[in-house]
């Protein structure tokens, strides 16, 4: 189980990055790069400990160009590494000027229910915050939800998720339920919501923001077992999304940043038997609804959801031809993770799979013991190949080392 990190609460409030101004003395401090064991290309780069001037600066140059850069009142900076080699190191020093032509910042907008993050004209994803209008009139009420992703939209413009599908309406793009549960002695199900057992409730939006380099959103969900004759609250959980600004280089795609903190809402654990599914879970197209027309690859090279189901892995990709060209959504499970690498819950003839540490055991959520829960996702056009989504999975995990010298 993981402890509370300086993530969740207090902290939330200081997600959106800070108002540009200009600042009245050049700054005395640099950002240094190191790319570390590896080539590195347009990679992720977070800076902890900024100086207070960091917190205005729009920007950062050096023989690589401009770079767009984002802080935030934690004192964290982001920004995107354009390229460096195994070995190297690379000086940024920091500047509010900007370049003739920059790239579009992430917006994030609310729209009735849903929270749209975009780039320009590009659609990123959107969050379903509270529930939406279910897509056909004869759906029970009871599987209305919200807080889920939905669409996720690659760099093409095509969605990688479906929502309230025919054959399993409870599914929603990418969302986070537990199935097989015990909650003070009853047996209660978060993940098949026709049973009435249990749902995860949208509770609030706690903050969205726009940025150079991210937007994003926090959000707090309920989990509500339903099984002693009123609802109760068994589960409080936080997401804190950053949608990123499109990754251009190498091969186009649009990376999302999920973490998850589940805490006991009372004095009550929330047990988690041995099962095969439950966890962060990936609903794939219609399209893909047929086990010849699925693309399967995992981190292990499984290429197919037998291989892939009850197995552990660093990631997993699943995708399929939309119009007549492929696309699809790889899932980055982050080693701090509870029972990383998680093992996976793949079905064998649906497009949908999961990250589902209860297929290795009994474990349970307890009070004042957080579960925090990291992925990334990673929507793009083309076929996977597993170099690539290796090399995404260390740069997620192991990013570049960056550090400010004066």
């Amino acid at each position: 189980m993981q402890t509370r990190n300086g993530f969740l609460l207090a902290a939330l409030l200081a997600l959106s990055p800070m108002s540009q101004a200009s600042a009245a003395q050049p700054p005395s401090w640099k950002v240094v790069v190191e790319a570390g064991l590896r080539d590195r290309q347009q990679c992720l780069v977070q800076i902890s400990n900024l100086p207070p001037d960091a917190q205005t600066l729009t920007g950062l140059s050096s023989s690589a160009g401009w770079l767009p850069f984002q802080s935030d009142a934690r004192g964290n900076g982001w920004f995107f590494l354009p390229e460096l080699r195994q070995g190297q190191r690379l000086t940024l020093e920091p500047t509010d000027s900007k370049p003739p032509v920059a790239a579009p910042s992430v917006a994030a907008r609310k729209e009735q229910s849903l929270l749209r993050l975009t780039a320009g004209t590009n659609h990123l994803l959107s969050y379903q915050a509270e529930p939406g209008t279910p897509p056909r009139s004869y759906i029970n009420p009871i599987f209305r939800r919200g807080g889920y992703l939905h669409p996720i939209v690659a760099p093409s413009g095509k969605v990688v998720t479906d929502d309230y599908p025919t054959n399993h309406t409870h599914h929603h793009g990418v969302w986070f339920p537990w199935t097989k549960a015990q909650f003070e002695g009853r047996a209660t199900d978060f993940w098949n919501m026709g049973q009435g057992k249990g749902t995860v409730e949208f509770q609030e939006l706690i903050a969205s923001w726009s940025g150079a380099v991210h937007g994003g959103f926090a959000a707090r969900h309920r989990f509500v077992d339903l099984t002693s004759g009123a609802p109760k609250l068994a589960l409080k959980e936080t997401w804190e999304v950053r949608v990123f600004r499109p990754m251009t280089a190498d091969r186009p795609c649009h990376v999302y940043d999920l973490i998850s903190v589940q805490e006991c809402a009372s004095a009550s654990p929330l047990l988690l038997p041995k099962y095969h599914y439950g966890g962060l879970a990936f609903r794939g197209r219609e399209e893909w609804n047929n086990p010849l027309k699925a693309r399967w690859l995992n981190s292990e090279n499984a290429t197919n959801a037998s291989q892939i189901d009850g197995r552990p892995a660093r990631w997993v990709y699943l995708g399929g031809e939309i119009d007549g060209a492929q696309c699809g959504l790889a899932i980055l499970c982050h080693p701090d993770n509870f029972r990383s690498p998680q093992p996976v819950r793949a079905h064998p003839k649906e497009p949908y799979f999961c990250f589902c540490p209860s297929i290795s055991g009994d474990w349970e959520i307890t009070p004042g013991k957080p579960l925090v829960s990291k992925y990334r996702l990673i929507a793009f056009d083309g076929a996977p190949t597993s170099d690539w989504l290796d090399q995404q999975w260390q740069d997620y995990t192991s990013p570049p080392a960056a550090k400010i010298v004066r």
